[in-house]
């Protein structure tokens, strides 16, 4: 099976680093930036209130769901008319939340895995987030990157599957896709027909009939698995 691995891609968040941590802090810079220029509305919105607000404005906008950025700048926007601020808070806003966003810590081992990788495979990432590997200072350890935003449609949707194979140059079936969401990364891969590796340190949780590829608990056992 190994020999019909052309290419492997990534998810990004809770696969390359922890998510939480990065956007706990962006939340703040992002509150504290908005206290400083936009003081209406840290008066009005506490920090838990303010997280609220925005999670309440993007529920029931599941068509965008695969855009985040777009997302989170109609949420900024319907805060500047709340306020009684014009527009001009909304790329500013978007900028801090985004920057602090991803400033993220690799887990251990993550880049010496990647290079490791991209000397046997094309190496890609799919993420259904706004990170960028680029402005995080590892894009050079990937031939490309995809979104959902790109793809018009989130994991798991076989578009951004095919989007992704496309790009490569690769059938998706040569494709083994690495990520830690047993639903948007591992079965969303098998249903475009990809191949799978999940990433978790509670692989008795697996309940489907379908099965990944592979099951690690951290990307780094790759390079034994797949590289002779």
């Amino acid at each position: 099976m190994e020999n019909t691995i052309r290419c492997i891609t990534f998810d990004l968040d809770d696969t390359l680093w922890e998510c939480a941590p990065a956007i706990y802090r962006a939340e703040q810079r992002f509150y504290q930036w908005l206290t400083e220029h936009y003081p209406r509305i840290s008066a009005e919105f506490s920090p838990k209130a303010l997280i609220e607000h925005r999670q309440d404005f993007m529920r029931d906008k599941t068509d965008l769901m695969h855009n985040l950025t777009q997302l989170r700048k109609l949420w900024l926007a319907e805060l500047a008319v709340l306020a009684d601020y014009d527009s001009a808070l909304i790329e500013p806003g978007f900028r801090v939340f985004w920057e602090a966003r991803n400033d993220v810590e690799l887990f251990d081992h993550v880049e010496d895995t990647l290079e490791s990788l991209r000397q046997h495979y094309t190496i890609g990432a799919i993420s259904n987030g706004n990170a960028d590997v680029n402005f995080i200072g590892i894009g050079h350890l990937f031939d490309f990157a995809v979104n959902s935003e790109q793809a018009g449609k989130a994991k798991p949707d076989k578009k951004i599957f095919n989007l992704a194979a496309d790009t490569a140059g690769v059938s998706v079936v040569q494709i083994l896709h690495v990520g830690d969401d047993k639903n948007t990364d591992v079965l969303g891969a098998l249903h475009a027909g990809a191949k799978a590796a999940w990433v978790t340190e509670n692989p008795s949780e697996w309940e489907h009939h379908l099965e990944p590829h592979f099951i690690i608990s951290h990307v780094s056992e790759l390079v034994s698995l797949l590289i002779r």
